[in-house]
């Protein structure tokens, strides 16, 4: 009894110690694992707090820097206050200002722009002298219109089309400076009437001018008809000259 016994304790010793060790491992193995991950969330979170400086700087720059207006270039340095362009000033309206005549009004420069009076001194405020009357009631010679290319100049009645005008820099009005205006048709396309009147008479017969005039269709009916037998060659001589008869593509001659 006591042989068998002796055995089965070492035996029992021997698993007991086995599981000692491995219970040991597995506790070092776990608190290194959490240790190593402390450690390097310890390290993203003094990575993160660093701020570098190569983003920092074009940060700083950009808030350094002022822009300048736009208008800032159309307005001459150091100049007559009272012959700077309008966008270069801020005037107060004259409701007492009769129209067509002379008014005076109140006028101030606007940021970083720089002029002077008549004695050379830099002011701010100043007083310009001006028609009382709107942009779109000056005369054609002080804005100019944009222009229409698909409009018919030779046509009865007259045909019109709708432009956007601009007031030039040195006008002074009432109102907006850019404005619409109904304009009459008026653009050419090259075509010169003494080269239509010329070919009329001497090769009207053969539909030159017609052709010329961009007209192929009634220059190929005067080409096939010989002139109509000389009275549609007379008729469009008389037409060419009076200017009845333009080009065809609506446009006014040179």
């Amino acid at each position: 009894m006591v042989a068998l016994a002796v055995p089965g304790l070492s035996a029992l010793k021997r698993l007991c110690s086995v599981a000692l060790f491995v219970s040991q491992l597995y506790v070092f193995s776990g608190r290194g694992s959490l240790m190593t991950t402390e450690h390097s969330k310890q390290q993203f979170v003094s990575t993160k707090g660093v701020t570098s400086p190569s983003t920092s700087t074009p940060y700083t720059r950009a808030t350094e820097t002022t822009e300048i207006p736009s208008y800032v270039s159309k307005c001459p340095s150091n100049g007559l206050c009272s012959k700077l362009p309008p966008d270069c000033m801020t005037c107060k309206t004259n409701f007492s200002c009769v129209y067509g005549k002379p008014a005076t009004f109140d006028c101030k420069i606007k940021p970083q722009i720089h002029c002077v009076d008549q004695r050379n001194n830099e002011v701010e405020n100043f007083t310009i002298n001006m028609t009382c009357q709107f942009c779109w009631q000056l005369e054609p010679a002080d804005y100019v219109c944009t222009n229409s290319t698909s409009c018919m100049t030779v046509s009865c009645p007259r045909q019109r089309y709708n432009a956007t005008c601009t007031v030039h820099d040195h006008i002074h009005c009432l109102g907006n400076r850019v404005f619409p205006k109904m304009l009459y048709c008026n653009w050419t396309g090259g075509y010169k009437w003494s080269t239509a009147l010329a070919l009329s008479i001497t090769l009207g017969g053969f539909g030159a001018d017609r052709f010329y005039l961009g007209q192929w269709r009634e220059g190929l009916g005067k080409l096939f008809s010989f002139g109509g037998l000389g009275i549609w060659t007379l008729i469009d001589v008389l037409l060419i000259g009076v200017g009845y008869v333009g080009p065809a593509d609506g446009s006014l001659y040179i």
